[in-house]
């Protein structure tokens, strides 16, 4: 679990393919002293885990499927990644929940200045939107943002300075790709209410969340 508040960014030491997908050497000499071997490092908003550290870099295994469902399979050498260590019991809840586990590939339509601030517009797939209300909180590359506007397939984020100049999107352009991660908990409240198909739990429903139940 993560909080979608971004630690270091770090580079891409070296990318090597192999039988199970991909290897990446991270360097975070910020990070490293606090990483372990078998530690979960969520990666531009990927959970990876952490197979070999040396000097003030490790080394994390990106499988098949992984690559194929997040932006961790664009990367090359040099490019710059958002880190984040996994969430301690003591540790302050800053952004929100954020698991690690990508629901869809984000693409950026538009990137516009206002003020001393920027707005990032992002495209998502439509099965997505039920998930995300204004104002509510979205991962994007691991990133914990409130959307600040919605259609039925783009979002609207606002970028303040700090954001900017502590993670990887001072570095990203309109065409890039963003691994987007919705609410968590929209996601169990949906379960919920459609596990159950009994006419009881569709009342309920309709009583306490104004909702209808759909098949």
């Amino acid at each position: 679990m993560f909080t979608g508040l971004i630690q270091e960014v770090g580079t891409i030491q070296s990318v090597v393919s192999n039988a199970e997908g991909k290897e990446f050497i991270i360097r975070a000499p910020d990070l490293i002293k606090d990483i372990q071997i078998d530690d979960s490092v969520a990666t531009n908003g990927v959970c990876l885990t952490a197979t070999k550290i040396a000097g003030d870099t490790f080394k994390v295994q990106a499988i098949h499927v992984t690559l194929e469902k997040t932006s961790i399979g664009y990367l090359k050498t040099g490019d710059k990644v958002n880190l984040e260590l996994s969430l301690r019991p003591h540790d302050r809840l800053g952004g929100h929940f954020v698991q690690g586990h990508v629901n869809a590939l984000g693409k950026i339509k538009k990137i516009e200045k206002i003020g001393n601030n920027w707005e990032i517009e992002v495209s998502f797939p439509k099965d997505l939107r039920k998930y995300m209300i204004s104002e509510g909180s979205i991962a994007l590359d691991g990133i914990s943002l409130t959307i600040a506007r919605l259609t039925s397939d783009t979002l609207t984020v606002a970028i303040i300075p700090h954001t900017l100049e502590k993670t990887s999107l001072s570095s990203k352009k309109v065409g890039d790709h963003l691994n987007l991660e919705v609410d968590m908990i929209a996601k169990y409240i949906e379960n919920f209410l459609r596990f159950d198909k009994d006419s009881r739990k569709e009342e309920w429903a309709k009583n306490f969340f104004d909702v209808k139940y759909e098949d």
